[in-house]
């Protein structure tokens, strides 16, 4: 019988998505500077995961 994957190997990505997001949307609500650059970037964290998916999808 063939071992399927863990539900450690299942949501990995899913979680690290999820804490970006949280991350990036706590450092937007708390400052500003800096804190509004690395907000973006976390935040654009999980845009860009959605759009590499999208790309391998199709080839």
């Amino acid at each position: 019988m063939k071992k399927g994957n863990g539900l450690r190997t299942i949501f990995a990505v899913p979680l690290l998505l999820a804490l970006a997001s949280i991350v990036g949307l706590v450092v937007a609500l708390t400052g500003d500077g800096l804190r509004d650059a690395a907000s973006w970037a976390a935040l654009a964290i999980p845009v860009l995961a959605v759009g590499w998916a999208m790309r391998v999808r199709r080839t």
